[in-house]
């Protein structure tokens, strides 16, 4: 007995489809930017061209061509013909580094930020706090108070405190004077003048760095006071623990732009002793001002960029230290 065999139905077999089809298929179709999206980014860029064009010749343009002087003999005599100067590499650099003048104003600068930085910082935040819990009347008349020298004039700031410090006729001498205290001359001291400076600057600008942690303190969120104060955290406890953690992004802000403005310390020095007594004041700003002056310029833009570099590095250290920890 034979068996046929009744064919079937041909098997189906579905088309190989390869991984990039796949992802093409399942990713949604590309659409063109409207017509009004379009627009509406020409009009941004018309918008932002005449900053740009500003940017580029006041901003980029110097810096670069203060880069180019830096390692070329440019002097101010060289105006005349710029392309005819120099090309000498690092050797202005080299030259900075041997430099003794040089090496006070680092020094100058560096104790001007290692002492003045944290004490700001830490001013500005005990104010802050006094202002958040301690005072409860005419608190916005103290913030007013603290917060005008940031306003005021740095210029008219020195020339106050300069004819406040003055031996004779000064009114901090004076007080001392009904004590029996026989004041020193403080600006023309070497041992006072840049304790001074760091003293006034510490004044002037705790008041920025008051309003930006105040701020910090009003977003801490009360129910987490509450929670620590159950668990029976005292004052300094619920502020370390809960508070300043909390506070560590106002206190980079203030801490980056409060050092970057006193690695360029300039205003003070200039107009209350002109860097001296014996260079004890003077700063590295002042010394690329004063090279600039003598018409050294690749030299000022070699010192310029020195402190670039400081502030740059000073940066980084920052937010390597004070960043947000997982």
């Amino acid at each position: 007995m034979s068996h046929t065999r009744v064919p079937g139905p041909p098997p189906t077999t579905t088309p190989a489809v390869g991984v990039r089809a796949k992802a093409a298929l399942r990713q949604p179709p590309r659409t063109r930017p409207s017509v009004a999206a379009r627009r509406q980014s020409r009009a941004a860029w018309t918008l932002a061209l005449p900053f740009l064009a500003l940017f580029a010749v006041f901003m980029l343009l110097p810096v670069g061509w203060s880069l180019l002087m830096s390692v070329t003999d440019t002097k101010s005599a060289d105006l005349r013909s710029p392309l005819a100067v120099g090309f000498v590499g690092l050797d202005n650099y080299v030259r900075l580094f041997q430099d003794p003048v040089f090496f006070t104003a680092l020094r100058n600068t560096g104790v001007f930020v290692l002492f003045g930085l944290p004490l700001t910082l830490a001013a500005g935040l005990a104010a802050a706090v006094v202002l958040d819990r301690g005072i409860r009347r005419f608190r916005a008349v103290f913030r007013v108070g603290l917060y005008l020298p940031v306003v005021t004039s740095v210029v008219a700031i020195a020339v106050v405190w300069k004819t406040l410090l003055e031996p004779r006729s000064g009114l901090v001498n004076t007080v001392l004077g009904w004590f029996g205290v026989d004041g020193p001359a403080w600006l023309a001291d070497t041992r006072f003048a840049l304790p001074v400076m760091i003293v006034m600057a510490v004044w002037r600008n705790l008041g920025t760095v008051m309003i930006i942690m105040l701020a910090g303190l009003q977003g801490v969120p009360r129910s987490l006071m509450e929670a620590a104060d159950l668990d029976g955290a005292g004052p300094w406890q619920r502020f370390w623990r809960v508070t300043f953690p909390l506070l560590r992004p106002a206190l980079l802000l203030t801490s980056v732009t409060t050092g970057i403005g006193y690695l360029q310390f300039f205003d003070e020095p200039f107009v209350m002793t002109n860097g001296g007594p014996l260079d004890s004041t003077l700063s590295a700003t002042m010394f690329s001002y004063r090279q600039f002056g003598y018409g050294n310029y690749d030299y000022s833009s070699a010192a310029s960029y020195v402190i670039f570099m400081l502030i740059a590095a000073l940066t980084v250290l920052q937010f390597r230290v004070m960043r947000e920890k997982d």
